[in-house]
């Protein structure tokens, strides 16, 4: 949390004032008790209205004045804290974006959420609270005792009792606490990962009857946030009636202590008064730093949870002398090898093979047989565990990564569009398309016919996640988007899965001629997708069981071939 704190640099001045603001405020407070006693003693007393009527006007006007320190340095406070926020969730956010796939894989998105949202709130309510009461309690607790001592000394064993007290009280409480604010995010992570699940996946779940098991599940990551949450409110429930308890104690002590002092003449009246505002000053002041500690475990734990983002060292990173080719659509797998995180054995090993300018590369296999790895890899998604992935001549990992994906049109397994219109998703990869090279890509990817019957054509908006899609649009506005952004290599990993055969055909041939010379890798499933490929690619186990055309694939691999016997049965009899 300490190293979270140096981003208040920025509001460096901001803090400044505040702080001047809060001592102005704390030294008005601490002299109107002061003014009381004068006006009581000279005043009152001796029944002098005018002196009564003097007084009053300059307790009005420090009053009046602490009023404004108190709303302008509150108002400051504010603004330090939401910007603090604002300045924590873009450095998130911004790290995020920059995370390789292990790294999503270490933190889980509804985590991710948390941490961005709640956590970051945490330490901006902090910043705020500390602001204005770690500045002001002690002004006034140590200003509160000098005076009190000033007006009698021999009331100041009470206080010396009062405040042991209270910091034990305070110290108790933080102890309990700590723990149950860090069960309560840890629990919210989990809260929050059975609510994204049960909306992001609310078909599945009705489609298989489980949503009795789904609310089950929520109840109990509910009940278990509940349940740790009110013991840390019982907890601090107890601190306020305690320290209302003590403060009125002390008042009481006062009073009754005070008594023979004023029969002696040790003390006057309007002495006693201002000891007890003083005293009372000197309490609350430890109540909001019991306040301050008790929001420190929570703030802690949400600092630390922030910092762990942010202290995350990006496995992948743009080389410091980046190289920047010439466009020549050369994609080349040299000997590559890669493991995921914590995997007993290699995903790939030994994959090669180049695909030119212009050339069609399929690559098929099982399940699991690191297909979609392959398209990863070119991306730089991952880094290579061996070997060397090319693109243009260059190793991936001697280029950024914006200059790498500039230069290819990646169509994934799983369709992902935008909240917005169907133009803004088909536009998302390049935001200079026309309105007329938008709608070409959307009829060369066929997804003209399906958007001219809706009513908004274009314009028609795309629900979050595409719910109002059905796969295969879904997958053709993406494959648009790919399309529009008219790259020098396309990457189709099983794009064509969710579309029929018919518009499959359509498809592929429409590509051909759109697609200029374009390098094409596809990763595919179906026969029918790649049999007219340049060159197929048959995976088994991670490892290149085969390479050629379909038919020197069918005469030459058995794998191949039992693939498609079980798609092409008229061909292979």
């Amino acid at each position: 949390m300490i190293k979270l704190f140096r981003y208040l640099k920025k509001y460096a001045w901001m803090i400044v004032v505040t702080i001047v603001l809060i001592f102005a405020q704390c030294m008005a407070d601490l002299t109107l008790p002061d003014l009381m006693s004068d006006i009581i003693n000279n005043g009152v007393l001796k029944e002098d209205v005018p002196y009564i009527w003097q007084i009053g006007w300059q307790m009005l006007l420090v009053a009046l004045g602490s009023m404004v320190a108190a709303v302008t340095a509150g108002y400051l406070a504010s603004r330090i804290g939401t910007g603090y926020a604002r300045d924590l969730r873009s450095m998130v956010f911004n790290k995020v974006e920059g995370f390789s796939i292990a790294q999503f894989d270490s933190f889980s998105t509804a985590s991710l959420i948390t941490r961005s949202t709640n956590d970051i709130q945490q330490m901006g309510i902090f910043v705020v609270m500390m602001l204005r009461i770690m500045v002001s309690a002690p002004i006034t607790m140590i200003g509160g005792i000098i005076k009190g001592s000033a007006k009698s000394t021999k009331l100041t064993w009470i206080l010396a009792v009062s405040i042991p007290v209270i910091l034990i009280i305070v110290t108790v409480v933080i102890k309990l606490t700590t723990k149950y604010f860090k069960q309560m995010q840890e629990r919210l992570d989990k809260m929050n990962l059975v609510l994204r699940e049960g909306l992001t996946g609310v078909r599945v779940i009705r489609a298989f009857g489980r949503d009795d098991r789904q609310t089950e599940r929520f109840e109990k990551a509910n009940v278990e946030l509940t349940d740790v949450s009110l013991k840390a409110q019982r907890v601090m429930g107890v601190m306020m009636p305690l320290m209302m308890l003590i403060m009125n104690m002390t008042q009481l002590g006062i009073v009754w202590f005070a008594g023979p002092l004023i029969d002696s003449g040790e003390m006057d009246l309007g002495g006693m008064m201002a000891f007890i505002q003083y005293a009372i000053q000197i309490l609350f002041s430890f109540l909001m730093f019991g306040f301050i500690f008790m929001m420190l475990p929570r703030a802690a734990a949400s600092g630390a949870r922030i910092w762990e983002v942010l202290a995350s060292e990006n496995t992948l990173h743009d080389p410091e002398t980046p190289v920047s080719p010439e466009k020549t659509g050369g994609v080349v797998f040299d000997n590559v090898t890669f493991a995921y995180p914590g995997a007993e054995q290699p995903t790939l090993s030994g994959i090669s093979f180049t695909a030119k300018r212009g050339e069609t590369v399929a690559i098929i296999g099982g399940t699991g047989s690191g297909k979609s790895t392959i398209g990863g890899l070119l991306m730089r998604f991952f880094d290579v565990s061996g070997g060397q992935v090319l693109v243009d001549g260059t190793d991936v990992r001697e280029m950024t990564q914006a200059d790498l994906h500039s230069r290819i049109g990646f169509v994934p397994q799983t369709a992902k569009l935008v909240t917005g219109t169907i133009m803004d998703n088909i536009k998302f990869g390049n935001p200079d398309v026309t309105d007329e090279q938008a709608a070409a890509a959307a009829k060369t990817a066929q997804a003209e016919e399906f958007i001219s019957g809706r009513e908004d054509g274009m314009n028609a908006e795309i629900t979050q996640s595409g719910t109002n899609l059905s796969g295969g649009q879904k997958q053709r506005i993406s494959i648009a988007r790919a399309i529009a952004k008219k790259p020098e290599i396309f990457i189709f990993d099983d794009s064509f899965s969710a579309l029929d055969f018919k518009t499959d055909a359509m498809l592929r041939e429409a590509l051909k001629k759109d697609t200029g010379d374009a390098t094409i890798i596809v990763i595919a499933q179906r026969i029918n997708t790649i049999m007219n490929a340049d060159r197929i690619l048959v995976l088994n186990e991670g490892q290149i069981a085969g390479i050629g055309t379909h038919e020197e694939l069918m005469k030459s691999c058995d794998i191949y071939r039992e693939i498609a016997s079980s798609q092409l049965a008229k061909e292979v009899g």
